[in-house]
């Protein structure tokens, strides 16, 4: 499962840029060197189709054009519109079942999400040690996870927006590590489709779930550090052993 990620600010402006959403000035956030589910993360989805007025001043044409792009803030944890309360909210979606799985049908065909990351963590478990691996593109340019969200309404009236990130089967780096990954989309003609919400046929969609390509990433053993959520900064994704670090070797690394 994918349960940690990174998310540098001086990634987030050129990604939303290419994605075609403008943040306002003075709204770049800080970058996050440990973000764990259960909080508020940011993703980028499709917004409300504008006015024939805002259409106008905006140069927008839906009958050529895809809906404008939002970032917005959702809480990392999945709960179900359908669900009677938010104690079981769900970190991950698997690829494989996506279509079939009620839980996530429905956001399938129509809310789907993209969640700007600059790396993401995973574990090795060795004996009774966690070993933290940072996974990154080998450019270590920024992508995106795909994600998927939903409204729920709560009894007493609030609503919560969540999300969850799709995982998929490891690639040869990530197999060594853990037996699943999230799914990674790293260019604008994925980025296009993920977010159109005229597709949705499974054939179209299936071709972004699989494993992206071990040749463009690299795996580099991290601080412990990153195991405490409470940890934040840039020693969480300083090489093991950089700072003191007896666990490993800070040369040991699965980059391909």
């Amino acid at each position: 499962m994918c349960c940690r990620y990174t998310l540098l600010k001086e990634h987030l402006q050129p990604l939303l840029q290419k994605l075609g959403v403008l943040l306002a000035t003075g709204t770049v956030p800080t970058s996050r060197y440990n973000i764990p589910p259960g909080g508020p993360i940011f993703a980028v989805r499709n917004g409300a189709q504008p006015s024939p007025i805002q259409s106008n001043l905006l140069g927008y044409s839906g009958s050529t054009s895809s809906p404008p792009r939002e970032l917005v803030s959702l809480h990392w944890g999945f709960v179900p519109s359908w669900a009677h309360d938010a104690a079981h909210p769900v970190v991950n979606a698997r690829a494989e079942t996506l279509a079939e799985k009620p839980t996530f049908r429905d956001a399938l065909r129509s809310r789907r999400c993209l969640i700007p990351a600059s790396g993401f963590y995973e574990w090795k478990v060795i004996g009774r040690t966690r070993q933290p691996w940072l996974f990154r593109l080998h450019d270590e340019r920024p992508f995106a996870l795909a994600g998927l969200w939903e409204t729920w309404h709560a009894p007493d009236g609030s609503t919560r927006e969540s999300c969850a990130v799709v995982t998929s089967a490891p690639n040869a780096l990530m197999e060594p590590i853990h037996h699943r990954m999230p799914v990674m989309l790293a260019d604008p003609a994925a980025w296009n489709d993920w977010l159109d919400p005229r597709i949705d046929r499974l054939d179209t969609l299936n071709r972004h779930l699989a494993p992206f390509p071990a040749e463009a990433m690299t795996a580099t053993a991290v601080s412990p550090r990153v195991n405490n959520i409470r940890h934040e900064g840039p020693d969480c994704v300083a090489p093991a052993g950089s700072t003191n670090d007896p666990h490993v070797d800070p040369q040991f690394s699965l980059g391909l």
